[in-house]
């Protein structure tokens, strides 16, 4: 479909107990083929590393070719299940443990790229081996699986079975792959990848847009001068969570209780997450559809990680919440601008576009030196965000305001 774009939609499933079982066999031989195939590649990759570069003369001995998915899945999956070692692979489908191998061969390239400085955002590191000991697994089932959706909506999939599915809405296309996925507080979930066409929910223009500077003593400060409050979700649970830690503390390693004290601390945390994903879902929803343009400024989170407010900025979530405005806004039609992170939104005045200096963060109103207006440190903040989205818009310009930044 060209055009198109890829949409997740994700559904909770109830497995009897013995449909657990073998989606843990299924697991399980997933998570040895990516460690059979990881192993083979690093140590390729380390003796080319002690042979030196092929291309210098200095180089020793012959360069070993890295090897690639077709010989890997012959040898590790077909050859394997022959042996008395890896005979248990057949308990998985072999569309699965195939795209282990492509989910693998991507995990390093784009570790490759990003060493090679191809790949923008954080550092991606080399792919590391599978534990058994992870509480989180999946396993992407793709149409060679010959995986469907039965007559009575329960969800069948090759070597684990009809698994009920609460749907909560409908799909809106044939799903290209579904992916069995098992969180660390014992919960599954199907997520099917779904093409759509971008424009299918556009909604009728309107005329309103709004500015929004992201904070955390208030959310969100919108360019109207309304607020969104901080709901602090994993602040409010933390006398709940100190206790289930203490609880999982005196438990015996090892033990049946301290796994199951484990899986109390995995419920609170979702239960957290949870209440925060559906926060940002509402809200996000509430702006796409009441605005015609949608702008909000790009945060350092990686640098404010690194603070005393390290906490706090986890909790907010900011970038789930500007990841689901920027898809929301493009399914529905509407504009959606990211305003650089050097753009200086508190020192501009919003009436009048004087720069004003820096100023420390405890200032939260100031007045303008060269029109006399009063502002709000973020409400004053939003509307500049508003302002040069708006330009963003207008111009192929990227956002880099110099020294005479004005209001445009």
């Amino acid at each position: 479909m060209l055009g198109c774009v890829q949409l997740r939609y994700r559904f909770r499933v109830y497995p009897t107990p013995g449909q657990r079982v073998r989606a843990a066999r299924v697991f399980g031989c997933r998570r040895v083929v990516w460690n059979d195939a990881l192993a083979r590649i690093k140590s390729v990759k380390e003796s080319n590393k002690l042979l030196g570069n092929p291309k210098s003369r200095s180089a020793e001995g012959p360069y070993l070719k890295v090897p690639k998915n077709p010989d890997l899945a012959k040898l590790l999956i077909t050859q394997a299940k022959r042996t008395v070692a890896r005979a248990f692979l057949s308990d998985a489908p072999v569309g699965v443990l195939q795209q282990a191998l492509r989910d693998l061969d991507s995990a390093w390239k784009a570790h490759e790229e990003s060493k090679a400085g191809k790949r923008k955002g954080a550092k991606v590191e080399p792919p590391r081996f599978k534990s058994l000991k992870d509480n989180r697994q999946s396993a992407r089932f793709t149409r060679s699986d010959w995986w469907s959706v039965t007559k009575e909506g329960r969800l069948r999939l090759p070597k684990i079975g009809d698994l009920k599915v609460k749907w909560t809405r409908a799909l809106p296309s044939h799903a290209s792959s579904v992916t069995l996925i098992k969180d660390r507080s014992g919960r599954y979930f199907a997520s099917f990848a779904v093409e759509t066409d971008p424009a299918a929910d556009a909604l009728p223009r309107t005329d309103g847009e709004q500015g929004i500077d992201l904070g955390l003593a208030r959310f969100a400060v919108l360019s109207d001068g309304s607020h969104i409050a901080s709901p602090n979700y994993l602040r409010r649970a933390e006398k709940k969570l100190k206790r289930r830690q203490r609880e999982l503390s005196r438990k015996k390693k090892g033990s049946n209780n301290r796994d199951k004290a484990r899986i109390r601390i995995a419920r609170a945390h979702a239960a957290v997450a949870d209440a925060r994903r559906n926060f940002h879902h509402q809200w996000s929803h509430k702006l796409t559809r009441e605005n015609q343009a949608v702008y909000t400024e790009t945060l350092n989170v990686r640098g404010l990680a690194g603070t005393r407010l390290a906490k706090s900025v986890h909790d907010a979530g900011w970038a789930q919440f500007v990841a689901m405005l920027e898809y929301k806004a493009i399914r529905r039609g509407r504009d959606f601008a990211k305003v650089g992170r050097t753009f200086p939104s508190s020192r501009i005045c919003s009436a009048c576009g004087h720069r004003d200096g820096p100023k420390p963060l405890h200032v939260r109103q100031w007045t303008c030196l060269n029109c006399g207006a009063l502002h709000d440190r973020d409400w004053n903040a939003g509307r500049n965000v508003r302002l040069e989205g708006r330009r963003i818009l207008t111009s192929a310009e990227p956002s880099t305001p110099g020294p005479g930044a004005q209001r445009r």
